[in-house]
């Protein structure tokens, strides 16, 4: 069976910092990652979505926490086709607009290569450290099965090359019916990493939470169940804690996924308050308990 690390997509929410699950002595950012480091061996940095990380720190990461820790990296919104603020783009590459947001057409040709270039290259130390895992493209709810769409997940693998970028979809059509086999039939032949979800369903955005191995590394992030799914407010979407049964359903679920590749990276992204570290948490001894 492949190695299975389990995660949290946050270190740093406020929330958190209020739930009381950090000790009183971790008092400093640096203390925080440090503590979190010693409780899991990954963690999904989501702050790279709304705005493109600096290599400082990126270097302050890779030297608080230990070796063999490992960092998944959320790509900026620009780059999965998200509308993003302009105050988010680099200051020197702004195109002058009246927009306050903005998708990649909107930029010039080589300001959006120098967007790729820049976000890539801010990664340097987790790589020079040997703790950068995958960059994870998580696509809007209207990237559909389309034939351009799935060029441009090749699009992707060949500028990050020779990072690892692994893919989340957030649109049925990428599982209705036939599609489900065909979706993965393409990632496998190209050995891109498929990231399996369990959401909410019955939304524009929902996805069914298949598992699947595409390639030597499988992903799988849980986003809760909260009935309010489509609010704008992140900790009431993400609001959700997992009961025991639930995540001991899960365990066989990801244990059997992991006999089919060599990684198994899976994150809590229910993150309000500490339901995700406590989930993920429980995750992990059930995990140990049923090798």
């Amino acid at each position: 069976m492949g190695e299975i690390a389990v995660g949290t997509a946050s270190w740093t929410d406020r929330t958190l910092l209020d739930s009381g699950w950090y000790p009183q002595t971790a008092d400093t950012p640096e203390k925080r990652l440090a503590y979190y480091a010693r409780q899991f061996p990954l963690v999904e940095v989501d702050a790279t979505y709304y705005s493109p990380p600096a290599e400082r720190t990126a270097r302050l990461w890779a030297e608080r926490t230990p070796p063999g820790f490992t960092f998944n990296i959320k790509a900026f919104s620009l780059l999965t086709g998200h509308p993003t603020k302009v105050s988010a783009i680099y200051k020197d590459l702004r195109p002058a607009t009246d927009k306050r947001n903005l998708y990649p057409d909107d930029l010039p040709p080589q300001a959006y290569e120098e967007v790729w270039t820049r976000f890539l290259s801010a990664l340097d130390p987790l790589v020079e450290a040997g703790k950068l895992g995958a960059l994870l493209f998580q696509f809007p709810p209207w990237f559909t099965i389309r034939r351009d769409n799935k060029q441009y997940l090749l699009e992707v693998t060949r500028r990050c090359a020779p990072l690892r970028p692994v893919f989340e979809f957030r649109h049925a059509s990428w599982f209705d019916g036939d599609n489900a086999t065909e979706t993965l039939d393409f990632l496998r032949e190209h050995r891109l990493a498929y990231v399996g979800v369990d959401m909410p369903q019955g939304h524009r955005s929902s996805v069914p939470p298949v598992l699947a191995a595409t390639s030597d590394l499988a992903v799988v992030r849980f986003h809760g169940h909260s009935d309010k799914w489509t609010s704008r407010d992140i900790h009431e979407k993400f609001g959700y804690r997992y009961s025991k049964r639930e995540l001991a359903d899960w365990a066989p679920r990801l244990r059997e996924l992991a006999d089919q590749t060599q990684q198994t990276h899976v994150l809590m992204n229910n993150c309000y308050r500490d339901y995700a570290q406590v989930n993920a948490q429980q995750l992990q001894t059930l995990l140990t308990e049923s090798d």
